[in-house]
C-alpha cells in the first residue's frame, strides 16, 4: 500500500481521498490548514487528517517525507509552495492547476529533480489534453484543433446561468489571464472572454469563449505542426456577457477577492451538473482532408454511496488515474511529465480513467 499525502480538503480533495482510499492500494494523509475542512472528509480507515499551514515550508516538507507522492488540490496561488516542498521532501508531485505561471515554476523544479512532476492532471488541462493529443496523432498533417470544455449546472436558475461546481479562484483566474493559442501557425496570446462562438449539441444551445490555461502545454508540443489551435470554455448562452460586465465594466477584475466573496455568497454549489467535453481535429490522412471529433457528457452521480458532482468525478478521476499509472511504472519516475506524454489507451482502461466514456465521430470533407 503506497502512502499518499493530499494537500487540500476542499470540494475536489475530499473526493480524491475517497477514491484512493476505496481502491485498497493507497493510504492517504489529507493535509489542510482548516480543521473545518478536514472534519468534512469521508470516514475511512485509510484516510487520516493533518492540520498544517502550507505556507510553513519546514512543516509542510516534514509532513511530506516518507510518502510516495503528493497531490496538490489547493488553489493555484499555493502551487509553488507545495511543489517546492515536494522537491525538498524527495517525493513525486501531481497537481490540478490550470494557471500558466504556476505551471512554469513546477517545470523549473522538474528540470533539476530526480522525482516525477506531473502538473495539470485534472480535467482541463488534463483529460482534455490527453484525448486531443491522441486524436492528433492519427493525422498526417493538422489544420485545426479546437478544444471545448464546460462544467455546467443541469438546471440553471440565475442570470449568470451558472452554479459553483469547483474552485471560484480558479474560475476567476481563467476569466482574467491571457490565453495561449496558435493562429495561422503562430503562437499568440489572446484575451480572455473574447472570440465568442455559439453551437448546438443534443438540442441544447451553448456558447464558448477564450479562457486561460486549458491548453496545458499543447501549444508548445504542436508548434509548427498545426495551423490553428485554441481552447474555449463552454457556458449557457448569455453567461459571457454577464461576466464581462462584472469584470470589465464594474472593474471587479481589479478586486478579485470581492468578486470571489460575492460569487460564493450568491451562487449555490450544486451536485446536479454536467461536464461537456467537445474536441474537433481536422487535417489530412492518406491524402484526404478529414475531421474527427470526441464528444462526451459526464453527469453527477452516486459513487461509493455518496452523490458526487460531475466536476468532482472527472477531476478526481483524472489525477487518480495518473497516480495509478505513475505507481505501476507506466509513466517515467523522474522529470516533467506532460499530459500529452500519458498514453490515452492506458488512461481510459484504468479503474479511475474509465469514469470517462468515449464517443467518436468522423466526417470526411472533399
Amino acid at each position: 500500500m503506497k502512502k499518499i499525502i493530499l494537500v487540500g480538503a476542499g470540494k475536489i480533495g475530499a473526493v480524491i481521498s475517497e477514491f484512493l482510499a476505496a481502491s485498497g492500494d493507497y493510504s492517504v494523509t489529507v493535509a489542510d490548514v482548516s480543521a473545518d475542512n478536514l472534519a468534512t472528509l469521508p470516514p475511512h480507515d485509510a484516510i487520516t487528517s493533518l492540520e498544517v499551514d502550507v505556507c510553513d515550508h519546514a512543516a509542510l516538507t516534514d509532513a511530506m517525507r516518507g510518502h510516495f507522492a503528493v497531490i496538490n488540490a489547493l488553489p493555484y496561488q499555493l502551487t509553488a509552495a507545495v511543489a517546492r516542498a515536494a522537491a525538498d521532501a524527495g517525493i513525486h508531485y501531481l497537481d490540478l492547476t490550470e494557471d500558466v505561471a504556476s505551471t512554469r515554476i513546477v517545470r523549473e523544479l522538474a528540470e533539476s529533480d530526480d522525482r516525477a512532476f506531473i502538473p495539470q492532471s485534472g480535467l482541463a488541462p488534463g483529460f482534455i489534453t490527453m484525448v486531443t493529443y491522441d486524436l492528433t496523432r492519427t493525422f498526417d498533417s493538422l489544420q485545426n484543433v479546437h478544444m471545448r470544455v464546460g462544467a455546467l449546472p443541469r438546471y440553471p436558475s440565475n442570470a449568470l446561468k451558472y452554479n459553483i461546481t469547483w474552485s471560484v479562484e480558479g474560475l476567476i483566474n481563467e476569466y482574467c489571464e491571457p490565453c495561449e493559442a496558435i493562429v495561422e501557425g503562430e503562437l499568440v496570446s489572446v484575451p480572455p472572454l473574447e472570440e465568442l462562438e455559439t453551437f448546438s449539441l443534443d438540442g441544447m444551445d451553448y456558447e464558448a469563449f477564450n479562457t486561460s490555461g486549458g491548453l496545458g502545454t499543447l501549444c508548445e508540443t504542436l508548434a509548427g505542426k498545426v495551423r490553428n489551435l485554441n481552447y474555449r470554455s463552454v457556458r449557457y448562452v448569455g453567461h459571457r456577457d454577464m461576466m464581462k460586465m462584472l469584470l470589465n465594466d464594474l472593474r471587479l477584475k481589479d478586486r478579485q477577492d470581492l468578486l470571489k466573496e460575492l460569487m460564493e455568497q450568491a451562487l449555490p454549489m450544486t451536485l446536479q451538473d454536467v461536464v461537456l467535453i467537445f474536441v474537433t481535429v481536422s487535417g489530412t490522412r492518406n491524402g484526404v482532408f478529414e475531421q474527427q471529433s470526441y464528444v462526451n457528457k459526464v453527469y453527477g452521480r452516486e459513487i461509493n454511496g455518496r452523490q458526487r458532482s460531475a466536476i468532482q468525478i472527472t477531476t478526481a478521476s483524472g489525477v487518480c488515474a495518473v497516480l495509478d499509472l505513475l505507481a505501476d511504472g507506466t509513466l517515467p519516475q523522474r522529470g516533467l511529465i506532460r499530459q500529452e506524454d500519458i498514453p490515452f489507451d492506458a488512461f481510459i482502461r484504468n479503474r479511475f480513467g474509465c469514469n470517462f466514456a468515449q464517443e467518436t465521430f468522423t466526417e470526411i470533407a472533399a
